[in-house]
Parts: C-alpha cells; structure tokens; sequence
C-alpha cells in the first residue's frame, strides 16, 4: 500500500497521506503499481468527462468540454509528464551530439523546441478529442491514463537508462521482470473488460511506446526520466486517436464497444 501511495503522490497531485520521506525502494516498488495509479486518474477523468457531456456538452458547447478535459490531466498530473516532454523535444531536435542532447534535456528551462513540440501536442489532443463522439469520451479518458502508465513501465524497465545517475535510474535499476508481468497483468485487468476498442488502444499503445523507446534509445543511448514522461504522453494521445478514429462511423464503434 504504501508503495503505491508514493507512485500516487509522485506522479500526480492527488496526496491522501502526506508522505515527506521516500527511499529508493519505495521509488523502485512503486512502479508496479503505475497502472493503478492510473486507474485513479482514469475515474477522475471519466468523472469530469460525463459531468461535462451532461452539462456543458448538452447545451452544445462541445468545444469548450473538450477544452476543459485537455486541462484537467495537467491540473491533476501538475504537468509533470508535459515538462518530460518538452525536455525531450528539446533534447532529441535539437541536432546535437548525444551527450549535448542529454545536457539540454537535463536543464531545467524550456527551449523553443519543446514550447512548439508541446502547442502542437496540445492542438492535436483537443482536435480528438473534439472529433471524438460523447460516449466515448468517458471510456477513452478512463483507459488512456491506464495505457500511459503502462507505456512508462516499459520504458523504464525495457530500456538501459542513458545516465548515470538521477531521479529515473532510481526506478529503473529497482525495475525488473516481475514488475513488467505485475504492471501487464493490472492493465489487461483494468483495460480488456472495457471492450474491443480499449483493448486495440492497449495493443496499439503498447506497441508504440516499444518503439518510441526504442527509436529514443538509438538517438540518446538510453532512456531518462524526461523520455518516460514524453512516452507517457504521447501514448495517451495515440489511445484519444483510436477512439476518436473510431467516431467516424457510429456503426464501427458500436459494434467496437460491444
């Protein structure tokens, strides 16, 4: 239990308990338990996401629902897998040698690579999530932070850590195959009774985050903790893209959904 509460105070702004000292094993035992995490996350967007399309999207301001879902994961996350991101973006565009690349990433101002890498991350999502039918914007906001949580436990445990030290390779070094089978077993649990569409999204997300980390790890030597934010991310948004893909056709998703 309180191996979860730290992942849970770690990677969001959600604190039940206030929890001020955290050793390395809590760290390390606490990225099994990511998905869970998640899962919290997941019904608090669910929540807001049919609170909306009951209110503000019945009145027919659909955009402005979808505005306020795209906030809600950086209110809640504190923006801290943004900030991977944009660190990330920074690195890897930048066009410098590995080791300057992994210097960018580490400091702590934003470049102009990753303000422009995020704006049009952020225009993306809200266009899915514009695109995307009523009733499935609270299935698909409740699995995407679930796959995303998922997608951070492979990179952390499927891929060498480019650096010698920091605040990722405490996690990385404590994760091993037990922690992957732990993580793939909640997530299919919390994700496959969701449907045929949750589960392509789970296949599809779980494949794409291999080969980000892959294609990252050719670029940097390795994975960092900004990468793990950034595979967060960018996973989150390939599920908004399978359900709001599958909106086009009504008939699709219905059938996908059952």
């Amino acid at each position: 239990m309180n191996s979860f509460l730290v992942g849970l105070q770690f990677l969001t702004r959600i604190h039940i308990v206030r929890q001020t000292t955290w050793t390395a094993e809590d760290f390390g035992r606490s990225t099994r338990f990511f998905p869970l995490v998640g899962l919290v996350l997941g019904v608090c967007y669910a929540l807001a996401a049919g609170l909306l399309v009951y209110t503000v999207g019945f009145l027919g301001l659909r955009t402005l629902t979808a505005a306020l879902l795209l906030i809600l994961p950086l209110v809640l996350t504190g923006g801290l897998h943004a900030d991977g991101f944009m660190d990330t973006a920074d690195g890897v565009f930048s066009g410098r040698e590995r080791e300057r690349k992994l210097e960018i990433m580490k400091d702590s101002r934003v470049g102009s690579f990753g303000v422009v890498s995020f704006v049009l991350l952020m225009f993306l999502q809200f266009s899915l999530l514009l695109d995307m039918h009523p009733f499935l914007l609270v299935p698909a906001l409740f699995v995407m932070p679930i796959i995303g949580r998922f997608a951070m436990v492979l990179a952390v445990a499927c891929f060498p850590y480019a650096r010698a030290d920091g605040m990722g390779k405490t996690f990385a070094d404590m994760a091993d195959r037990r922690t992957v089978v732990i993580a793939a077993l909640t997530t299919a649990l919390l994700v496959l009774p969701c449907g045929v569409l949750a589960s392509a999204a789970l296949v599809l997300g779980t494949v794409f985050a291999l080969l980000v980390c892959r294609w990252l790890t050719a670029v940097l030597g390795g994975v960092t903790g900004d990468v793990y934010g950034a595979v967060t991310v960018l996973t989150e948004t390939l599920v908004l893209a399978v359900f709001s893909l599958a909106s086009v056709n009504p008939d699709v998703w219905g059938i996908l959904w059952r």
